[in-house]
């Protein structure tokens, strides 16, 4: 028996010493897991509110062109397809380009105060002069072409104009504007309206700084553009409250009568006298019904006259 013991081994417990801090690296990886995973709950539900809200600068856009009605133009700028509605400039120094000109000219506003922006007009004048399609001769210079490089006009407080787009762009609104025929020369810019640095106001508060420079022209008073179509036929008025028929208009009263004019006083009779040539006689009474010549005298036969000449002079009148 125990022989057959022995060809059993014991098997020995193999035990592995304790680390305090095994432990503490979990713990440490567990809240490192557990921040990561309430970081990305938290942009989940930042995106989701965000996707139900909308966003703040797209709701600042669509809140203006709510309140414009956007005129449409030809690609060229060079006339109007479809006209929107008519705004009205609040502020002086508003700069456009003539539309031959290959770009815009652009504007800011901030703070209250309405200016080119010689910035950017430099920059589009500098890509213009690269690409080989500067729009006018001499100069040459970035610069040169910003403040030269068009045929411009400024625009002045209660000038009126059209909206023919509204652009969101990452740090501001870009409003384009296109104006009526001045001397057969119509002119188109851009207002930038940019945003704080870091923020985006709300969409009733953009829409409020918009109006300090530009508002919508009501439909009754937009007779002052140059290009403004005629005017739709007004709507029929409200039938009165209270189920009573409206009256009908009073027939105009008829016009009275126009007197014809005066017939023209009757000319004077002609007249003939001794003396006269044939020629007067002849312009006073036509030509004779017949004529006839003895010697030195010459008889004209009217109707009911007769008129004897004597070397060419009027003697007798029968």
């Amino acid at each position: 028996m125990m022989h057959q013991m022995a060809r059993f081994p014991v098997r020995h417990q193999c035990t592995i010493p304790h680390n305090p801090g095994n432990g503490k690296k979990h713990m440490a990886l567990l809240r490192r897991r557990t921040a990561f995973a309430l970081a990305a709950l938290t942009v989940v539900i930042s995106l989701s509110i965000e996707a139900q809200v909308g966003d703040p600068a797209t709701l600042a856009r669509e809140k203006l062109a709510s309140q414009i009605k956007l005129t449409k133009t030809t690609a060229d700028h060079s006339d109007i397809v479809t006209a929107g509605d008519i705004v009205l400039l609040h502020k002086d120094g508003l700069m456009m380009c003539s539309t031959a000109s290959s770009y815009a000219y652009s504007n800011s506003y901030a703070n209250g105060v309405l200016a080119p922006n010689l910035n950017n007009r430099t920059k589009d004048a500098a890509k213009a002069f690269f690409k080989g399609r500067l729009p006018f001769g001499g100069g040459g210079s970035a610069a040169d072409a910003a403040n030269n490089g068009c045929a411009s006009r400024k625009f002045v407080a209660g000038e009126k104009f059209w909206i023919s787009g509204i652009t969101l762009q990452k740090d501001g609104i870009l409003v384009s504007t296109f104006s009526d025929p001045y001397s057969d020369v119509r002119y188109y810019g851009e207002i930038k309206f940019p945003f704080a640095k870091g923020s985006v106001p709300a969409a009733d508060d953009f829409a409020k700084t918009v109006a300090e420079v530009i508002t919508v022209v009501p439909s009754d008073d937009k007779g002052g553009s140059n290009d403004q179509q005629t005017a739709q036929n007004s709507q029929s008025a409200p039938a009165p409250s209270g189920g009573q028929q409206a009256k009908p208009a009073a027939a105009a009263a008829p016009l009275p009568d126009i007197a014809p004019p005066p017939p023209p006083p009757d000319a004077a009779p002609p007249t003939i006298a001794v003396g006269q040539t044939k020629d007067q006689v002849s312009a006073a009474f036509g030509q004779p019904a017949r004529m006839a010549k003895l010697g030195a005298k010459e008889i004209y036969y009217y109707k009911d006259m007769k008129v004897t000449f004597t070397n060419g002079k009027v003697s007798n009148v029968e």
